[in-house]
């Protein structure tokens, strides 16, 4: 018989459902002991421990959190027992916002209830806060910043004007040009009210396939956006819609650390919404450990291709074997079966290249995928963007390719980096 660690990650009782997951790793204390790396940690309000049987001994437990941080737990593991090993974050804002916390978009509650220090702004850009630090849930000092936020959700975003051209023209507009309008096929767009205000600081909307929740707008075609205003800037946020029967969150935070985003996007699933997390902040081994655990799910039917994209952006940047590969064939039916979703296109070049080995045929895809990539829009991955202007850039002599890079690249000036959704800063205050 041996020694269990029964391990789980709790959120406020009641805020979210118990079957999500997050990764983390069982290391002997005294290296006596085998240690397992890349389990998977249950989180929710009363999730269920996941049992992991091991030896007899001392082991440090840590869980790798979406945000980037790492919390860790002792525990002694005794002959014939299970130890229980609770990590806890409990201390969300607000219980509505408890994923997002679990995301790492959200500072702790005391930050916005009086009990630990403002965080410090810094100046407003795209990578940066929207609003200057302030009291907590007091205004922000000579009423510089006005915070409030407005969104608008555009439900049927039209190919033509969600090109690199027609966003970069509307990033260059006067002040005052009305962006919803600019970008949807139906009108000025729908209003829409946050699902939590968290206290008018950090305004909450939820996304099901169809568009908000709880409002009626018009109908949903296959580009959702959401416009934000807020002090001053004016964001464009790419809504990965539809994600299943999953939902979809916007936080704005009008009060958040100097490293956090002014607005991010989290996809409520369960089973790879924390790999979406891993996957922007840059660490695909740790997000291959869900995806995979999910791999053939994601790929039977392509019934998501948003997810499977995802899920090939792990894939292609963590297995680089140079033929074929089982999930090849995905691959093409993703890229052929959607046109209307230029990751697909992006994932096929970047394949296509890396595993050309100088094959000139492969080279040529590349080159063309690429090409097809810019010409179906802008993507909705923040990491397909990095790998469209990568791959563009291979080819400088080709003059198709060095127009399109010169777009592609002044476009990536205008986006928040740290999202796994493009979100672009159209209206950059400036100081």
């Amino acid at each position: 018989m041996s020694a269990v660690l029964a391990i789980r990650l709790l959120l406020p009782p009641g805020g979210e459902p118990n079957d999500a997951v997050i990764v983390g790793d069982i290391r002997s204390a005294d290296l006596t002991r085998a240690s397992q790396y890349d389990i998977l940690i249950p989180c929710g309000g009363s999730p269920s421990p996941r049992p992991y049987p091991v030896g007899p001994g001392r082991y440090v437990v840590s869980a790798s959190l979406p945000s980037g941080l790492v919390l860790t737990r002792s525990a002694v593991a005794v002959e014939g027992r299970e130890t229980p090993v609770d990590f806890t974050m409990t201390d969300s804002p607000y219980e509505t916002h408890a994923w997002q916390y679990l995301m790492g978009n959200i500072e702790p509650g005391a930050v916005y209830h009086g009990a630990a220090p403002s965080p410090t702004a810094e100046p407003v850009a795209p990578r940066s806060t929207v609003a200057a630090a302030s009291p907590p849930d007091g205004p922000v000092p000579g009423a510089a910043v006005d915070l409030t936020a407005l969104a608008t959700w555009i439900g049927d975003c039209p190919p033509a004007r969600c090109s690199f051209a027609a966003v970069l023209t509307l990033a260059q507009a006067p002040p005052g040009t009305p962006v919803a309008a600019s970008i949807g096929s139906g009108g000025p767009g729908v209003p829409v009210e946050p699902f939590d205000a968290g206290g008018a600081l950090t305004p909450l909307y939820r996304f099901g396939p169809a568009g908000p929740l709880g409002a009626s707008g018009g109908p949903a075609g296959e580009r959702q956006f959401l416009v934000v205003e807020a002090a001053g800037s004016v964001r464009l946020v790419t809504l990965p819609l539809p994600w299943g029967d999953a939902e979809v969150e916007v936080l704005v935070n009008l009060r958040q650390s100097p490293t956090g985003s002014a607005v991010s996007v989290a996809v409520r699933d369960a089973d790879v919404g924390a790999g979406l997390a891993y996957l922007a902040q840059g660490a695909l081994d740790t997000a291959a450990r869900l995806f995979t655990d999910v791999e053939s799910t994601l790929y039977s039917g392509l019934d998501n291709p948003l997810a499977a994209a995802a899920g090939c952006y792990v894939l292609i940047g963590t297995d680089h074997t140079p033929g074929e590969t089982r999930w090849d064939p995905w691959l093409e039916r993703l890229a052929d079966g959607f046109p209307w979703l230029g990751d697909g296109a992006i994932l096929r070049a970047v394949r296509l290249l890396r595993r050309s080995r100088g094959d000139r045929r492969d080279v040529r895809r590349g080159r063309d995928a690429l090409i097809e990539a810019f010409d179906r829009g802008i993507p909705f991955y923040t990491l397909g963007l990095s790998w469209l202007v990568d791959g563009l850039a291979a080819f400088p002599e080709d003059p198709a390719c060095a127009r399109r890079l010169d777009e592609a690249r002044r476009l990536s000036w205008l986006v928040d980096t740290r999202e796994p959704f493009l979100i672009l800063d159209l209206r950059q205050r400036r100081t």
